[in-house]
């Protein structure tokens, strides 16, 4: 990344967006509004990020074929809901459209000790997603906040399945830090798996997005970081992201 353009980096962060609106307050008109800004002059974001009750409405919109994936959340923001009603939730979901499963792994009983829970979460929801489903596990990194418990998470979800891990449901204090996905994506490599990072909440700049892939590329590799493997989950990137290609912004270096 270092040796991008701000501009370069702006395109970038496009096509690996999932475009937010998890507000409570959120209407199917909202979601309507959504998948039209996921269309830009400048190409599609890499999905819209939205709660269960509108995957529906969002697909029907969207159309078939559309290139922006539908997530959802499910044991959200909690991670502390029944199993049977996560994973009735989920199943209803990606029958009505959702491409993408975000699930918040019950974090609070990793904190309390309970690691089985965990896993039995994740292994029972990545159980209910089907092919070509892809399954993001939330962790809550800065509920967590020890490193160890972040690396014991990222571990977790990466061993039941998880097709990406993610810092944050972006309801809490704290979300996505440098620090939580600099552990995150050590755990990743250290797999030896094809598991995807998304970074979600407080990421609202190019600026912000530069030193996460800046991260990655360190981490995991130059060019590592595309759709399939690299996410930002957010409401406002999306604004910066244009105003930076509509005006040429050009910056080199790390840190622009």
């Amino acid at each position: 990344m270092s040796e991008l353009n701000l501009r370069e980096a702006a395109l970038l962060a496009l096509t690996l967006l999932d475009l937010t609106n998890l507000k409570e307050d959120c209407t199917e008109a909202d979601v309507k509004a959504l998948c039209k800004r996921a269309r830009t002059p400048f190409g599609d974001v890499a999905a819209i990020c939205i709660w269960p009750r509108f995957v529906a409405a969002a697909a029907a919109t969207l159309g078939d074929g559309s290139p922006i994936r539908i997530a959802t959340v499910v044991n959200f923001p909690s991670g502390e809901e029944p199993l049977a009603d996560v994973l009735a939730q989920t199943e209803r979901a990606i029958a009505d459209g959702a491409d993408e499963i975000d699930l918040v792994m019950p974090y609070k009983a990793l904190m309390a000790g309970d690691e089985a829970a965990c896993e039995t979460v994740v292994k029972a929801v990545r159980g209910v997603c089907p092919d070509p489903v892809k399954l993001k596990v939330i962790i809550e990194s800065g509920e967590l906040k020890d490193k160890a418990l972040i690396r014991r998470a990222s571990e977790i979800a990466i061993a039941e399945g998880a097709d990406f891990i993610k810092t944050s449901t972006g309801k809490v204090a704290v979300n996505a830090t440098l620090e939580a996905a600099d552990t995150m994506l050590h755990a990743i490599r250290d797999s030896g798996r094809k598991v995807g990072f998304k970074a979600a909440g407080g990421i609202s700049t190019v600026n912000d997005a530069v030193f996460y892939l800046d991260l990655a590329d360190t981490i995991r590799g130059p060019d590592w970081a595309i759709p399939s493997t690299f996410r930002f989950g957010a409401s406002s990137l999306l604004d910066n992201i244009l105003a930076v290609l509509a005006g040429g912004h050009q910056s080199t270096g790390k840190g622009y």
